[in-house]
């Protein structure tokens, strides 16, 4: 071998990629002067609510700690929100720094509300007392309306919470989509050790609505239960074993026991439309709204005349799709107002199909009771990949009771409130465990939460309420870190077996030996389990082929009980990836027969890397430049319509065609052409 030719060859493609990268960066100058495009983001915004007592702290158990002297003393927690009210007497010894990136001064005052609501709800110590007394809270103001901010904000306050060494970032506030400018943020202030909590969001009850910063699997992401108040209603509806989802509507009264009745239509609700109807000891449906343009129909007016009438109960379903919370307070009512009968809200969907079983004699039961641990309508649902799962959890965020601006106090909902309750328990474990990285506390507050059941008794899927309700207790006495915090099998009859492994990290040191019991996803699916080391292994092997998506857990009980949710997938098809040295090759392997596929690579930061497209008779590949964990996902177009299939892969070496930036050869080739392009341009005009 000629090692002149060698060198010589090496010296060139060194080069070469100085030249490429040298292009690559002159294309990016250019997209800088041509413009920057400003991502605009919402802080939560968060229901109106007018009612009784916060009690929301002791409902996730943050007595204990504190009967022991735990109170996050000396805990630093960056509140990224509208500022706080330094003034207000349960807050004013606790801001030790910040940033006003409104008005560019030390200051970050509070005009708004949202931010010393948030603050309070943390670290309050006063007439009111938060989760965490004793932390210290720096404010980072990012907006002064509480209606929107840049996410250059969000990303700059993040930054210089890094740079005040700060060891909690609350991020009460966000945007419905993905912006990976502050996921960027978000993962670099985890590298640097600082935990981040995150809101889920305020726009449920539709699924897939978390977006940044929530959406970050490194954040821990928290929706809205409802709060351990007399406020707390939950409605049901039964109808022949069919469950409708019905919410009550603010100002009713908890029924003593079950209501069952016939269920009668009356169109809008006014006395003309009961007038010759037969009501009385009846449930009435009727429509929200009126039949004539620009009326309002109060729900208080349906409420009265459906009462006059001798109904018991009445259901108003939405005029436009999806569900509805409704409230029978209302400016044209006296405070003498009393609403006689239960009052019940559901979705124009279920209440078209209602109607159309009406025609016999159809007999509904409705429930109303107290259920503090119910998950709010509005807190947002996953998911947002099918590679992990969020919300993480959820915390009180309903009717919670905490401090305002101008010395004052508020009842205020939203994730928003929710999310610094999982702040101050972070505070709270790392005065106890100061050496606990920022996935420790995220994987003992997760596996910690209770399990949390929605109104006839059913877990609430993952997708909802992650593991369940935040337990401060249980996280406090928590031996250990199971990580990764979920389990995530793909089985299918060409992949019948999957093995995944789980860290068992003990804060104490010592050697963990926990009873492991699996509570099964499927009856299709038979599970094993065993410990190697520090190591659980658990093993799932596909008996039968029950084509579905199915959730579990797995209890691991060591001093205290956790929980790792399962979700199983079990496919009619598979993808298998092959690795060279950074390149990809994909096979489809399916049981139907198929015509196009469509492949993404994600990187386990939930990014996408890059996608292409196969056939049975195209092969493509796909290369990658940095060595690490590596999500696929195959989008199927099959006989019988679509299907996803999905594998993980860890790459050992980049490809050596790929440059250390990360960016594949040939799309480094198109753009460093465009470059240049821009480049020459530039050059002519200038000379003209």
């Amino acid at each position: 071998m000629d090692d002149t030719k060698n060198k010589t060859d090496i010296n060139s493609a060194v080069s070469e990629n100085k030249m490429k990268k040298t292009r690559l960066l002159m294309f990016c100058f250019s997209l800088v002067i041509i413009g920057v495009f400003l991502f605009s983001a919402k802080v939560q915004t968060d229901p109106v609510s007018e009612v009784l007592l916060d009690k929301s702290a002791k409902h996730v158990g943050v007595q204990y700690p504190h009967n022991l002297g735990f109170y996050g003393k000396d805990i630093k927690i960056a509140v990224i929100d509208t500022g706080v009210d330094s003034g207000h007497p349960d807050l004013s010894d606790k801001i030790i720094g910040g940033y006003d990136f409104i008005e560019n001064d030390i200051t970050a005052q509070d005009t708004n509300g949202h931010g010393t609501e948030v603050a309070g709800i943390i670290a309050a110590n006063g007439k009111m007392r938060g989760v965490a007394p004793e932390a210290k809270i720096l404010a980072y103001r990012v907006s002064d309306t509480g209606n929107s901010v840049s996410s250059d904000l969000i990303v700059k306050a993040i930054q210089k919470a890094i740079e005040d060494d700060v060891d909690i970032i609350n991020l009460s506030l966000g945007v419905n989509r993905t912006n990976d400018k502050i996921e960027d943020a978000i993962n670099d202030a985890v590298e640097k050790g600082i935990v981040v909590v995150a809101a889920a969001g305020n726009s449920g009850p539709d699924l897939r609505t978390i977006g940044s910063p929530g959406k970050d699997p490194h954040a821990i992401t928290v929706g809205a239960t409802y709060n351990n108040i007399t406020a707390s209603l939950v409605a049901t509806l039964d109808i022949d074993g069919k469950r409708f989802q019905v919410l009550p509507m603010v100002g009713i009264v908890p029924l003593s026991e079950s209501l069952t009745s016939e269920i009668v239509f009356g169109k809008y609700g006014k006395e003309s439309d009961l007038a010759g109807l037969d009501v009385k000891d009846k449930i009435l449906l009727v429509e929200r709204g009126s039949d004539i343009k620009d009326e309002l129909l109060y729900f208080s007016v349906k409420e009265k005349n459906a009462a006059n009438a001798g109904a018991r109960a009445i259901i108003v379903y939405n005029n436009e799709p999806g569900i509805f919370l409704g409230d029978l307070n209302n400016k044209l009512e006296g405070p003498e107002y009393k609403p006689r009968i239960p009052a019940v809200s559901m979705s124009k969907e279920d209440g078209h199909a209602l109607l159309s079983i009406l025609q016999n004699k159809t007999t509904g039961t409705i429930n109303t009771f107290y259920h503090p641990d119910f998950v709010s309508f509005f807190s947002s649902r996953g998911p947002v990949s099918p590679f992990y799962i969020k919300p993480d959890l959820v915390a009180p965020g309903v009717f919670v009771n905490t401090t305002s601006i101008q010395g004052r106090y508020n009842l205020t909902s939203g994730t928003s409130f929710a999310a610094p309750h999982v702040s101050g328990a972070a505070a709270i474990l790392l005065e106890k465990n100061p050496g606990l990285s920022p996935s420790q506390v995220k994987a003992i507050i997760i596996s910690t939460a209770d399990p949390v059941s929605d109104t006839f008794g059913t877990l609430f899927p993952q997708e909802i309420s992650g593991v369940g309700r935040l337990n401060i207790t249980r996280a406090f006495d928590a031996n250990l870190a199971i990580s990764p915090s979920f389990a995530i099998f793909d089985l299918s009859p060409f992949t019948k077996s999957q093995t995944l492994q789980f860290k068992l990290e003990t804060i104490n040191g010592t050697r963990a030996q926990p009873q492991i019991e699996i509570t099964p996803a499927s009856s299709a699916v038979k599970f094993d389990h065993w410990i190697d080391g520090t190591t659980l292994f658990v093993k799932a092997e596909l008996t039968e082929q029950k084509t579905g998506q199915y959730q579990g857990s797995i209890v691991i009980s060591d001093k205290v009980v956790q929980r790792i949710p399962i979700l199983l997938r079990i496919s009619d098809g598979a993808i298998e990836v092959f690795e060279n040295d950074g390149m990809l090759d994909f096979k489809i392997d399916s049981e139907e027969k198929w015509s196009y596929a469509k492949i993404s690579l994600y990187n386990d930061d939930g990014r996408l890397v890059d996608s292409i497209s196969l056939t049975p008779t195209k092969d493509q590949s796909i290369t990658v430049g940095t060595p690490g964990k590596y999500w696929v996902q195959a989008e199927l177009k099959t006989e019988n319509g679509t299907a996803s299939v999905y594998n993980t892969i860890t790459v050992q070496s980049a490809n050596r065609q790929t440059l250390d930036i990360g960016i594949p050869y040939q799309p480094l080739i198109i753009l460093g052409g465009i470059g240049a392009i821009i480049v020459l341009v530039g050059l002519l005009i200038r000379r003209k």
